[in-house]
C-alpha cells in the first residue's frame, strides 16, 4: 500500500468502526444502570441481537485464518468444528435455555450453587476464571493482533520491528474492545456484536465470489467449474483417521465440547440469559445454529480457492487466506474489511471480559458480600474487575510470542481442563434430584487428574484421539455422578425453584425448526461427501435420493406443528 492506500484504509475504517460504537451507544445510553442492566442487559434482548452476538462472540480472525487454512491444507473435515455446533444450539433452545430462564440465572455458577452447594459454585468458577484469565483472553488478543499483523502488514505501516508492532496491536485492540464491556455491559457487547455480525456475513460472502472470479480469469462461472471440478478431493468433509477432524470424533468428544460451549460456557451462554423472553431466547439461539450451517461456504471455501490459485507451494497453510484477501480484497473494501476484522476480535475479547467481570462480581464479590451489596457496588467493582483483567490480558498476550510454538496446545489443554467436567456436572444436575453435591466435587477431582494424566504422563502410549478421550471421560464420570447418588443420595430431593422474570412461553416454531437445522447439518455433510461435491463422477443418485427422503421428512414436520397450532 502506497501511503494514500493506507490513510483511506485506516479513515474508512475509522469511520465504520465509530458508527458501530454510535449505535452502540444510541442502543445503551441509560440503560445500565443496575443489575439486570449492566450484566443481563435488561433481560431485553430480541432475537436479532441474541443470534449476532453469538455469531460474533464465537467467530473470530482465528478462524478466519485457521479454517480456511486447513481447508487449503487439507480438506474440509474441520467444519465439524463448526456445523456440528447447530446441533448444540438445539439443546441449548430445546433443553438448556427454558431451565435457565426459569430459574433467572445470571450466571451458571448460580445455578451450581442452587443446584449443589456453594463450594461447587466455587470450583465452577475458580475454573472459569483460570481459563479466562490466564489462557483464553490473552490468547484471543494475540491471535487476533497476530492476524491484522498478517493481513495489514502492520509492521510496515507503522515502521516498528515486531514484537513492539505486536505490543501495539494488543494494546489498541484491547483497549477498544474493553470501553464496549466496561462502560456498555452486555447490551452493548450485543450490539457492536450484531452490526459487526452483519459486516462479516457481507464480507464472508464476498471474499469466496471475488475468489471464484479470480479463479475463472474475471469469469464467476467458469470459476465455479474450475472449484467443483478441479481436485474434487479438497471438498470432501468426511475426515479419515489422518485428517484434522476424523468423522468419527463427530460422535463422541465433539459433541461434548459442542455442548459445553453452547450451553455451559458463560461467556457464549450470557447473552441467551439475557433474552427478552423464552421466545425470543430460542428463536436468537436457532438462527445462530443457522449461520454456523454457513461456516463451510464463507470460511472454508476461500481455502479451497487459494488452493486452486495457488497450489500447495505456500510456506504455510494460514497464509492461504492472508494472500486471497491481498489479491481480490478491492482497496476501497480494505478499511470495510478491517473493521469487520477487528470487530470480530473484539466481539471475542470484550465478550470474555464482559463474562468474566460479572463472574467476579455476582459469584466471588456478591457471595462474600453475603448478597448485602447493591446495584451500584456490584457494577462498580465489575468495571474494577475488568479494568484488572484487560490490563493483565495486556501483559501476558504479546509474551505468548515468546512460547508460539505452544500456544495452541496450551489452550487445547486447558479448555479440557474444565469443559467436560462442566457439561457433566450440568447436565447431571438437571436430570436428577438426589445426587450429592459430593458427586459433582469428587467428578471435578477425578476429571483434573485423570486428565492432567492423559494429556501428559501417558501421552505417548494413549494414543487415541483427544476428542474420543472425551468421551470416555464423560461417560466415567457421568457414572461417577449416578453412583454416588445410589451410594449417598440427598436426604431431600432437589426441586427447582422457578423465578422466572420473562414470558416463558416456548416458541410455536421451535421444535419443527430444530427439524429443519438437523437436516441441514446432514444435508451438509452429504453434499461435501463422496457421493456428493467430493465425487470425481459427480454427484450421485443416492445423494438426490437422500435429499428427497430429508425433504419430505421436513414436510411431514412442519404440516403435523400446523396442524397442532390450528388445533388450538
Amino acid at each position: 500500500m502506497n501511503a494514500e492506500n493506507i490513510l483511506f484504509t485506516l479513515a474508512s475504517c475509522s469511520f465504520f468502526m465509530g458508527l458501530v460504537a454510535w449505535i452502540s451507544w444510541r442502543k445503551t445510553r441509560g440503560s445500565v444502570d443496575d443489575r439486570d442492566g449492566y450484566f443481563l442487559a435488561g433481560r431485553g434482548l430480541g432475537s436479532v441481537f441474541i443470534a449476532g452476538s453469538l455469531l460474533l462472540t464465537n467467530l473470530s480472525a482465528e478462524q478466519l485464518i485457521g479454517l480456511n487454512g486447513s481447508a487449503y491444507g487439507h480438506n474440509l473435515s474441520s467444519m465439524g468444528w463448526e456445523v456440528t455446533a447447530a446441533i448444540a444450539t438445539i439443546a441449548m433452545a430445546l433443553i438448556f435455555l427454558p431451565r435457565y430462564l426459569a430459574g433467572a440465572f445470571t450466571t451458571l455458577p448460580q445455578f451450581l450453587n442452587d443446584r449443589f452447594d456453594a463450594d461447587v459454585r466455587r470450583l465452577s468458577v475458580l475454573l472459569f476464571m483460570l481459563g479466562y484469565g490466564l489462557v483464553t483472553i490473552p490468547s484471543v488478543l494475540y491471535s487476533g493482533s497476530i492476524a491484522v499483523m498478517e493481513l495489514f502488514d502492520i509492521q510496515a505501516l507503522t515502521g516498528l520491528a515486531y514484537f513492539p508492532a505486536l505490543f501495539t496491536t494488543v494494546v489498541a485492540i484491547g483497549l477498544i474492545g474493553a470501553i464496549y464491556a466496561i462502560f456498555g455491559g452486555l447490551k452493548a457487547v450485543a450490539v457492536s456484536d450484531t452490526v459487526n455480525g452483519i459486516g462479516l456475513l457481507i464480507i464472508g460472502i464476498l471474499v469466496p465470489v471475488l475468489g471464484l472470479v479470480a479463479l475463472g480469469d474475471g469469469n464467476f462461472t467458469e470459476g465455479l467449474q474450475k472449484l467443483l471440478n478441479d481436485h474434487p478431493e479438497k471438498l470432501n468433509a468426511i475426515g479419515s483417521p489422518s485428517d484434522p477432524t476424523p468423522f468419527g470424533t463427530l460422535f463422541t468428544g465433539m459433541l461434548f465440547a459442542n455442548l459445553f460451549y453452547w450451553c455451559t460456557n458463560q461467556y457464549v451462554i450470557q447473552r441467551t440469559l439475557g433474552a427478552a423472553s423464552l421466545a425470543e431466547g430460542q428463536k436468537g439461539v436457532l438462527f445462530s445454529g443457522f449461520f454456523k450451517i454457513l461456516v463451510p461456504f464463507l470460511m472454508m471455501i476461500p481455502g479451497v480457492i487459494a488452493f486452486h490459485l495457488y497450489g500447495p507451494g505456500l510456506g504455510s497453510i494460514d497464509q492461504a487466506y492472508p494472500r486471497l484477501i491481498k489479491d481480490v480484497m478491492p482497496i476501497y473494501l480494505s478499511g470495510f474489511f478491517l473493521a469487520v476484522l477487528l470487530g470480530a476480535v473484539f466481539s471475542s475479547f470484550n465478550s470474555l471480559l464482559n463474562s468474566a467481570a460479572t463472574l467476579f462480581a455476582l459469584d466471588i464479590y456478591a457471595p462474600y458480600r453475603q448478597d448485602k451489596a447493591d446495584d451500584a457496588q456490584l457494577i462498580r467493582v465489575a468495571k474494577i474487575a475488568s479494568v484488572v483483567i484487560a490490563l493483565f490480558s495486556f501483559v501476558v498476550a504479546p509474551l505468548l510470542y515468546f512460547a508460539e510454538a505452544g500456544l495452541w496446545q496450551i489452550i487445547r489443554v486447558f479448555t479440557g481442563f474444565y469443559n467436560i467436567p462442566t457439561v457433566v456436572i450440568v447436565i447431571v444436575g438437571l436430570f436428577t434430584s438426589r445426587v450429592p453435591a459430593l458427586g459433582a466435587k469428587l467428578v471435578i477431582v477425578f476429571h483434573v487428574t485423570a486428565y492432567a494424566l492423559l494429556r501428559f504422563a501417558l501421552d505417548d502410549v494413549v494414543t487415541i484421539h483427544f476428542l474420543h478421550q472425551y468421551a470416555i471421560l464423560f461417560v466415567i464420570e457421568v457414572g461417577i455422578m449416578l453412583a454416588v447418588g445410589r451410594w449417598k443420595p440427598r436426604k431431600q430431593a432437589w426441586q427447582f425453584s422457578s423465578n422466572k422474570k420473562v414470558d416463558l412461553t416456548p416458541w410455536r416454531f421451535a421444535r419443527p425448526l430444530a427439524v429443519t437445522l438437523f437436516s441441514c447439518v446432514v444435508a451438509i455433510y452429504l453434499l461435501f461427501s463422496p457421493i456428493g461435491l467430493a465425487s470425481t463422477d459427480g454427484m450421485t443418485s443416492l445423494f438426490y435420493g437422500l435429499l428427497v427422503a430429508l425433504f419430505a421428512v421436513n414436510l411431514v414436520v412442519w404440516f403435523a406443528a400446523s396442524r397442532q397450532q390450528s388445533s388450538f
